[in-house]
């Protein structure tokens, strides 16, 4: 069994209102989702990701209202990272200098350009260039957003549109166990190192792109702290309900403390701590997120799992009032 790439990344956000308009208003991804956080049904849950909400495009925040600005530092996510065409790096620069939003360029990254800036939070987002599949990982953007049709709404052209995750970057104290977790658990290959970076990618056997996984050694750097502008987990795909009965198996058997098999609704999940302290998901291509809505509607209202239907006018009145994009729709009190 191999981890076929990214199924979504889960973040932490402040104020969700903020949060919404820069997702969807700057960066052009399409709200797929609009629900709760199913543990914790007192704040939103927004899934945003390309037209059809397709694994691998998918990031997700948890709106915590007032939370502290957190901490990025060992045994966490340094930086979540989208692909777009190689001719749009002129386009997005300019867009995010219209929205005030500062992006530097590292142009060396594995022969890639890369513009890195922040979201309203402090997560560090990054937009590679790519065109050509490599050695080191690179994707073949062309061939990741094949079938998949741009968002009609998206303020962003269609060419230059993101539609799919490019990889994460990782900080890791010790990164010996963190390689023997990714290569002999999870079956990444090792592909590439430039300096204190280490580039690891999935095979991607399920027709999506399997999405390098960078590993920076960090000896010196502080412990993180999760809060507002921090990545919470990172989920990877795998098949369906078969596959990931055999992968908890194989997790508990090898002696990693595992959660078991949750209902997300829109995915099934398992959950576990890699030894460099990032927190993994195995989550389940199907059911996915027209399971409750219909293509054309999905994001356009709040969506509650069955057990809190009976629940949704006390928790409609606790949340924070939302404009959804491009509609004039209120939710919350």
């Amino acid at each position: 069994m191999k981890i076929h790439g990214l199924h979504h990344v889960t973040a932490i956000a402040g104020d969700a209102q903020r949060n919404l308009d820069f997702y969807t208003g700057v960066l052009g991804l399409r709200l797929v989702k609009n629900t709760v956080n199913f543990d914790d049904p007192g704040s939103y849950h927004f899934y945003f990701g390309d037209a059809l909400g397709t694994p691998g495009s998918i990031l997700t925040f948890f709106a915590w209202p007032g939370a502290k600005r957190g901490v990025r530092g060992s045994g966490e996510v340094e930086a979540t990272a989208y692909a777009i065409p190689e001719h749009s790096v002129s386009y997005w620069l300019e867009r995010l200098k219209r929205y005030r939003v500062h992006a530097d360029t590292v142009s060396s990254r594995f022969g890639q350009q890369v513009l890195r800036f922040s979201d309203p939070d402090g997560m560090v987002i990054e937009l590679v260039a790519s065109r050509q599949p490599h050695e080191t990982g690179h994707q073949d953007y062309q061939s990741a957003i094949a079938g998949i049709p741009p968002w009609s709404d998206n303020p962003v052209p269609a060419e230059h549109e993101i539609r799919s995750f490019y990889g994460v970057t990782a900080n890791i104290a010790q990164p010996e166990m963190t390689s023997l977790v990714l290569t002999e658990v999870l079956g990444y290959t090792l592909v590439g190192q430039e300096g204190d970076r280490t580039r690891y990618v999935a095979p991607g056997t399920d027709g999506l792109p399997g999405h390098p996984f960078d590993v920076l050694a960090t000896p010196k750097l502080a412990r993180g702290r999760q809060s507002a502008g921090t990545v919470h987990h990172v989920a990877m795909r795998v098949k369906d309900d078969a596959e990931q009965v055999a992968w908890l198996e194989k997790l508990q058997a090898l002696g990693f403390r595992t959660s078991p098999v949750m209902d997300r609704v829109y995915f099934h999940s398992i959950y576990f701590r890699e030894p460099g302290g990032i927190l993994f998901e195995l989550a389940t291509n199907p059911p996915g997120f027209t399971h409750d809505e219909k293509l054309e509607d999905l994001g356009t209202s709040l969506r509650l799992p069955a057990n809190l239907e009976r629940s949704r006018s006390q928790i409609e009145q606790y949340l924070p009032k939302l404009t959804l994009p491009g509609r004039q729709v209120l939710v919350g009190q």
